[in-house]
């Protein structure tokens, strides 16, 4: 069971919250013996982490202000590398480097990955760190998705300490144009199948 997410995240003040609202009980129980050890990401968290083509990554800066920003690439550019450590390849783009600059001075970030098809969504709070280009060409090069056209400048590595899956409620199911594409595969078969039909009837028709 995923303790330490919430270990991490239920600070007094929310404590405090559940308490008055009447679910710090629920919670307490749950939690029961958290230590901080960091949640294990199972065969599950994997699975699903590799099927993402896209995320959310919050980190802070320096002044304490919250930054949120989405990461694209084909599904799997995040990958797992070991353990608990998952990364990807930060790509060229509009050279703000806001997160690089915030990870320097607090290496705090939270995932939020979206399957809205499916209603699901994981929460990933960790560590993470950058690695240049310059400074080891083979993980970096080695975390870009084959046949993928863009420039890499850097590796993000990320040590997840703690997740969560959480309530399907209030998603609004949208879908990819890649999977819109294979829903109605069969039914475009079957529409090209039937239009096959209609000219081979009209045929002797039109040959009168």
């Amino acid at each position: 069971m995923a303790q330490n997410y919430r270990h991490t995240l239920f600070s007094e003040p929310v404590k405090a919250l559940q308490e008055r609202h009447g679910s710090r009980a629920a919670y307490l129980k749950m939690d029961a013996g958290a230590d901080g050890t960091p949640d294990a990401l199972t065969a599950k968290e994997l699975d699903y982490i590799a099927l993402r083509d896209s995320f959310y990554i919050a980190s802070v800066n320096a002044d304490g202000w919250p930054y949120m920003q989405h990461r694209g690439g084909p599904a799997g550019f995040l990958r797992h590398l070991d353990g608990n450590r998952i990364a990807f390849a930060d790509y060229r783009g509009n050279r703000q480097y806001i997160s690089t600059a915030n990870l320097a001075g607090n290496d705090r970030v939270s995932l939020f990955l979206m399957d809205y098809p499916n209603k699901d969504r994981l929460k990933l709070v960790g560590h993470a760190h950058s690695v240049e280009l310059a400074a080891d060409p083979a993980l970096v090069t080695s975390l870009m998705p084959e046949g993928y056209r863009a420039a890499p400048e850097r590796a993000f590595l990320i040590d997840v300490i703690g997740w969560e899956w959480n309530c399907s409620q209030h998603i609004t199911p949208r879908f990819t144009e890649a999977e819109i594409a294979a829903a109605i595969k069969p039914m475009a078969a079957e529409l090209n199948q039937l239009r096959a039909e209609l000219a081979a009837l009209r045929a002797p028709a039109s040959g009168e």
